[in-house]
């Protein structure tokens, strides 16, 4: 098996996302993910293609309003390549495209019942703050993720 192929997303990329998050998932998430993520953030967002084309992405963002910060989105991988390493290669890639333009530090937000994701983060070399009560709006609390960009695997 050879290893997916990471890129820079481009703009068009959406339509190929959202024809699979709902079932990479297993339950709709294409309201948590619209068309302007991609319209305005494909530099900053990476594609992962193999043989059977869409292996995973990631949705990242340098932050306009906090400039030493990164932020990453939303990240999806093909279930039969989860635990290959696609998500960490993903993340390893983004950290360095935040780190280059000048970042401190990357977040990212999680539900607290998503301990897979949890465990991920951690992994990464990300604290874990939360949950956060009502962080996304009543009734909508989340895991807050940090990471340092000059410190953890892969620094």
């Amino acid at each position: 098996m050879t290893a997916p192929t990471i890129r820079s997303a481009r703009a068009d990329d959406y339509d190929a996302i959202v024809a699979v998050v709902d079932d990479w998932w297993g339950r709709p998430m294409t309201a948590a993910l619209p068309r302007l993520f991609l319209d305005h953030f494909h530099t900053t967002s990476l594609l992962a293609e193999d043989v059977d084309g869409l292996g995973g992405f990631l949705i990242g963002l340098l932050s306009p309003a906090r400039v030493d910060e990164a932020y990453i989105h939303f990240v999806g991988i093909r279930p039969d390549l989860r635990r290959s390493g696609l998500a960490a290669a993903l993340y390893e890639r983004f950290l360095a495209l935040a780190r280059a333009a000048g970042r401190v530090r990357v977040r990212a937000i999680t539900g607290p019942g998503n301990t897979g994701s949890i465990r991920f983060h951690t992994a990464m070399g990300f604290t874990v703050h939360g949950p956060v009560t009502d962080l996304d709006g009543p009734g909508r609390d989340r895991m807050r993720f940090e990471r340092s960009l000059d410190v953890g695997p892969g620094a």
